[in-house]
Order: structure tokens, then sequence, then C-alpha cells
């Protein structure tokens, strides 16, 4: 009697040019040393950033507040979800503190969705902005923000502390997001941003790649965020983080993402980040300067 076998589901080889450093050096293990000392949580470990070695070697991090378990449970993400805790008060002086002893120019604050909040964690947020500022006065701030499930109220909350930068991730094109994004929706992260502009921050979003979009579709998407006036845009290749979440349909070329960037710069942008590694905190401390550059020719 002969046996057959089902087919087995075909995992594409991951690329050369994924290849990523092990993290080592003295000024990542002292961002190690206060990241466990403050107990504080970064996105660099929930999210499992292949840049962490990096950024961490070079005495950056990105703060993720509000805890690290998220009310959705998004197809690509590697932060836990479930029931979060209690929203910890002290977290936004703990933050501050950590900011001043690394001596960071720039931060990067993100956080996880808070849908079980009333207010969706914008005080919390508001708090740890200005807990910053009062400790770091010299240290600008970006801000990746979660869409607040449309609550605008509480959106502004965080943009009346007008940080410098104000981040809001589209993540994938329109067509993809209820598989990538179950709990989101493309034209709600479009007016978050929208939003977000007209309150006069400086805007800026994400896309990843490699999970069955079109290139049509990814310039379609840029198009989009330039409609309502994003400033800044981050592409990069989707990583699956694990066997769980959603499969990697693609590793995109480093040509291609180099194409996306002129094309970004074509459609206005005022600053294209694209590349197999960037993620939408990579290198941001470039982002607002290159900007200030930009506004003094």
């Amino acid at each position: 009697m002969s046996i057959v076998e089902e087919p087995r589901q075909t995992k594409i080889k991951k690329p050369k040019w994924l290849r990523v450093k092990l993290p080592t050096g003295e000024s990542y293990r002292n961002v190690r040393k206060l990241v466990d000392e403050h107990k504080l949580h970064t996105i660099c470990e929930s999210g499992s950033c292949p840049n962490m070695g990096e950024c961490w070697g070079e005495g950056t991090a990105t703060f993720m507040i509000l805890g690290n378990i998220c009310t959705r449970s998004c197809g690509f993400c590697a932060v836990q979800t479930g029931r979060p805790e209690e929203v910890d008060l002290f977290e936004p002086g703990r933050v501050a503190n950590s900011v001043k002893l690394m001596g960071v120019k720039h931060a990067v604050i993100t956080s996880v969705d808070r849908d079980d909040l009333k207010d969706g964690g914008a005080n919390i947020w508001a708090q740890t902005i200005r807990a910053i500022r009062k400790q770091s006065p010299g240290t600008t701030l970006e801000t990746l923000l979660p869409d607040f499930a449309g609550k605008w109220e509480n959106l502004k909350i965080v943009t009346d502390v007008a940080p410098e930068i104000v981040s809001h991730n589209i993540e994938t094109v329109r067509r993809l997001t209820k598989e990538v994004r179950i709990q989101a929706k493309y034209d709600r992260s479009l007016e978050a941003l929208f939003r977000i502009k007209k309150a006069g921050m400086r805007t800026k979003s994400g896309i990843m790649l490699g999970l069955g979009e079109t290139h049509e579709e990814v310039l379609e998407s840029m198009q989009d965020l330039r409609s309502v006036g994003t400033d800044i845009v981050t592409i990069g290749q989707y990583l699956q983080p694990t066997p769980k979440h959603l499969p990697v349909a693609e590793f995109v070329t480093p040509e291609r993402f180099e194409e996306y960037k002129r094309k970004g710069i074509e459609m206005g942008f005022r600053y294209v980040e694209s590349g197999p590694l960037v993620r939408s905190s990579y290198r941001a401390e470039k982002h607002i300067f290159d900007m200030e550059e930009a506004q003094k020719i």
C-alpha cells in the first residue's frame, strides 16, 4: 500500500540582503542595562526589530508605553495581544528619566493599542511627552501613534502637546488591510494622518512590503498618503515574526525599494526611507534633521 504525503507549505528562503549583525558593543550593553533596570518596554524587543543591534549600539531606542500587551491582534505584529494590565501612572516619569540618562537627542515613543481605555491612553501619552521635555528640554520627539479607534478628541490630546514629528503607520495597501490589520481601517488611518497634519504637525507613515501587494497598489498607497499631506514615508520588508503570523509572500529586492524611494520623492514626500530592513523608527533622527535643513534652503 502506497502512502501519499500531503504537500508541505514551502517557505521562501530569506535572501542575503536581509542578514543583520548580532547585537554587540558597550553602547548596546548600556542601553540593555537601562531598559532592564527601569522596566521599560521597547518596540525594538516586542516587535522583533532586525535593527535593534544597530540602533541600541548607537545609544538609541524606541520606547513603547502603556504596557506591552495590545488589545488588537494584527496578522503581522509580534507584540503580545490580550487583556492589558492596569495603566502605570509612574511610566511617564520612568521613560523621561531614561531618555535623560541615555542622553538621546531625538526620542521615539510608540505604544500598544489600548482600546480598553476611554481615552485610548492619550493622557499617558501627553504626560510622557511633557515629562521628557521637562527633564530633557533639548530632546526632539517623534510619536508613533495608534488611530485611537477614530475617537479624534483623544488624538487631539496628543497633538496639543505638539511633538516635532507625529507618525501613524498605514502598514499595507488598501486591499490587504482587513487581513493584515484586522481591527484597523485604511481610510481611518488616512483620516488620522489628515487630522494630525491639520493640527500643524510634521507627519510620517510606514508601509510594509512582501505581503502580497502589487507594485501598482504600493504606488496608490503612497499617493493616498501624499493626498493627506504626509511629509515622510518609510518602506520596508515584512518579516514573519512567528509561524502563527502571516507568511511572507515575497522578498522585495533592494532595487525595487530604490525605485519606490525615487517615486516617493517625485510625489512630493519631504523624506523617503526605503529599504529591506527599514522600519518606521529606523534612523528617525535623520528625518527631523534633514527636514530642518531642507527648510533652510
